[in-house]
């Protein structure tokens, strides 16, 4: 035999004895896993059976113009941001802008309730002349609850009481705020809960209370203002508020978030209210003359970062305010207004 065919003779004998061997083996053991649950990963929990729920469809009930054009168009003097006979709620109201934003209202006609935590206004002079500043005729009034938004049950009871004894409610303005000026590395957990309960958990508080009422209510025309700030756009400079100014940024995406699920009217005919934001600039404000005692050179330093070289007196945001609440804002939601002399145009 050439030794070619013995390698191929010795080949082959060994193939057989392998394939011999393989037949006589036992079939290798198989592992198996009793899953304990069958959810699949990034799915909602088994219970949870209800449907998820969605924003309404805006086209399904369309929202109507407050009032047609040819009744809107010389009838009537500064019809658009006439406010007779409607009631409004600000939080915040005791003092500062809250109260000049009041006090707007009231001028247009509006019988507004004025909301904040102290037993009685904390500036009682302030509060007196706003007081003497109400012309009846006009037919507007001007009346302090004291209320803690960061208490949401008694919140809720005193917005539905207001509702409920007017049988309206036509608007809020949610200004109430705090401040507190700390290094971020120097925060605690106490200090971030207790800013973000009043600054967004307040506001959005005090914005669901009264979105409950109106609804209630159907109140055609209703409009809910959040009080931002331009903080929530930009960081200040020379000025260490990183939980304030961070609030104030979720305030602004509060505000687009119920604006898309609130201004859908319903088919019973409620909804339809609107949603916006006012982002002042630096105001002069007992919170912000604070600030300059605490952090010398600050007012300068904001002056020469505004395009008009000055800080904002609270009564240049009446006129945004009666905009936001009367009928000349009509197809605005979800926007904010940034009112700030310019310096987050630079």
């Amino acid at each position: 035999m050439n030794p070619s065919a013995a390698r191929a003779c010795r080949f082959a004998s060994r193939q057989a004895r392998l394939s011999q061997n393989i037949t006589r083996s036992k079939p290798p053991t198989r592992l198996t896993c009793t899953p304990t649950t069958t959810r699949l990963l990034h799915t909602s929990p088994p219970l949870l059976t209800k449907v998820k729920p969605q924003n309404p469809d805006p086209t399904q009930n369309k929202t109507s113009p407050r009032v047609s054009p040819s009744e809107n168009i010389g009838r009537q003097r500064f019809s658009d941001f006439d406010l007779g006979g409607k009631v409004y709620i600000v939080t915040g109201g005791a003092q500062g802008l809250g109260l000049t934003l009041a006090e707007a209202l009231v001028e247009a006609g509006g019988k507004v309730y004025c909301l904040d935590r102290h037993p009685s206004p904390s500036d009682p002079e302030q509060w007196e002349q706003a007081n003497s500043r109400v012309v009846p005729t006009w037919g507007g009034s001007l009346h302090y609850c004291q209320q803690d938004v960061a208490d949401n049950d008694s919140l809720n009871s005193l917005i539905a009481k207001i509702a409920d004894d007017n049988q309206r409610l036509d608007g809020v303005v949610a200004a109430a705020g705090i401040q507190q000026i700390t290094p971020a590395m120097e925060y605690t957990p106490e200090d971030v809960a207790k800013m973000l309960e009043v600054n967004y958990t307040g506001v959005f508080m005090t914005a669901s209370a009264a979105a409950r009422q109106m609804f209630k209510h159907k109140t055609k025309g209703a409009s809910i203002c959040l009080i931002a700030s331009m903080s929530g756009l930009i960081a200040n400079k020379g000025l260490l508020s990183p939980v304030y100014n961070s609030s104030k940024a979720g305030v602004i995406q509060l505000a687009r978030n119920l604006a898309m699920e609130w201004s859908p009217t319903r088919p019973d005919g409620s909804g339809g209210i609107r949603v916006n934001c006012i982002s002042p600039g630096h105001i002069l404000t007992p919170m912000v003359l604070k600030n300059f005692e605490e952090v010398p050179g600050l007012r300068e330093k904001w002056e020469a970062e505004n395009m008009m070289g000055r800080l904002a007196e609270t009564s240049e945001f009446k006129a945004a305010v009666l905009f936001l609440m009367g009928k000349g804002s009509s197809f605005m939601t979800g926007g904010n207004l940034v009112i700030d002399g310019g310096h987050t145009a630079w």
